[in-house]
């Protein structure tokens, strides 16, 4: 989509990045269940990380994630959350959050990127298909990063 700008997220966005986590929250039926706050994010900032993508000059979509290390794969992303406001759907910003997060992989050299996924969460499911993802049956979708 022309006029999107993905970039990494600084600390005068964690208020709307929140946002979108409650927003996602309440889109999985766990509306008022976040316990997150800005003030909690600007903490601990060094144990995650997040984009966020842009849209004539609004933060109109997020990806947050971390590291950890799997014993039988050794070092992974997963993708914590990802959310693009309803308005701005369909529009290949998702594809476009998903390529940085496949960039900070390679970058960090790790072996996978994971996240889970609601089975009812069709969207998501097609988009992480559509970008490559094996889908196990407890709904982890998997992608293999390329060295």
């Amino acid at each position: 989509m022309a006029g999107i700008t993905i970039r990494k997220a600084v600390e005068a966005d964690f208020t709307e990045v929140l946002e979108m986590i409650k927003a996602l929250a309440a889109f999985e039926g766990h509306d008022g269940e976040v316990t997150n706050s800005v003030e909690q994010m600007r903490a601990e900032q060094e144990h995650f990380r997040c984009v966020v993508a842009e849209a004539d000059g609004a933060i109109v979509g997020m990806a947050l994630w971390f590291f950890y290390y799997e014993s039988w794969v050794g070092r992974i992303l997963f993708l914590n959350d990802m959310w693009i406001k309803e308005e701005y759907r369909n529009k290949g910003i998702g594809s476009e959050l998903m390529q940085k997060i496949f960039d900070a992989a390679k970058e960090e050299r790790c072996k996978m990127v994971r996240c889970q996924v609601y089975s009812w969460n069709t969207p998501a499911l097609e988009l992480y298909k559509k970008l490559g993802a094996a889908i196990d049956p407890l709904n982890n979708c998997d992608f293999t990063v390329e060295s």
